[in-house]
């Protein structure tokens, strides 16, 4: 079913973050570059026996936020000479969040898309013809822990943020503090 790994919530930035290589744009107009993550069905999952499995009814969504890329508007070129990453994208399960991350509920299956809108200007975003991308590979469920060891493990070996796991084997309760 998943391709992509569990992401984990509470305040965290999306890992692996989402990437994508653009081409086709005009080089000197300008565009801006967004993200947003849109909730597949309407169920709750739960991880049992080694798979993922249906467990009921999905919480209510949140309102959808919109992730725009910082480097946003830049020209087609600028866009297209780079992988374009939204490795700073945070993800979190706090419905009070007051930072503009991307509220998720846990346990439930998640589709990222793109959005790739032609305009100089952010003001004018809501009135500009834009094209969506979904990628199903993309597709994830949002975890607040892990479900999978070896899922945890890839994310230390691999997560540039993992680094107190890494330094000293353990998570936040064991980490060393060194002044």
């Amino acid at each position: 079913m998943q391709t992509c790994t569990n992401h984990k919530l509470i305040d965290r930035r999306m890992f692996p973050p989402f990437k994508v290589k653009i081409s086709g744009l005009e080089k000197r107009s300008k565009y801006i570059m967004l993200v947003d993550i849109v909730a597949v069905d309407d169920c709750r999952y739960k991880f049992h026996n080694s798979r993922w499995m249906v467990s009921g009814k999905a919480d209510p969504e949140m309102p959808k936020r919109m992730y725009i890329h910082p480097d946003s508007p830049a020209t087609g070129e600028q866009w297209m000479n780079k992988i374009v990453s939204f490795h700073k994208l945070k993800l979190t399960n706090n419905i009070s969040d007051k930072h503009g991350f991307t509220i998720l509920n846990s346990m439930q299956k998640y589709q990222p898309r793109f959005h790739l809108v032609r305009t100089n200007d952010i003001m004018k975003l809501p009135y500009c013809p834009f094209r969506t991308y979904v990628f199903k590979e993309t597709e994830f469920i949002a975890v607040t822990a892990y479900q999978n060891e070896k899922i945890t493990q890839l994310k230390i070996d691999n997560n540039p943020f993992a680094k107190g796991f890494r330094d000293s084997g353990g998570g936040k309760r064991e980490k060393k503090f060194v002044t």
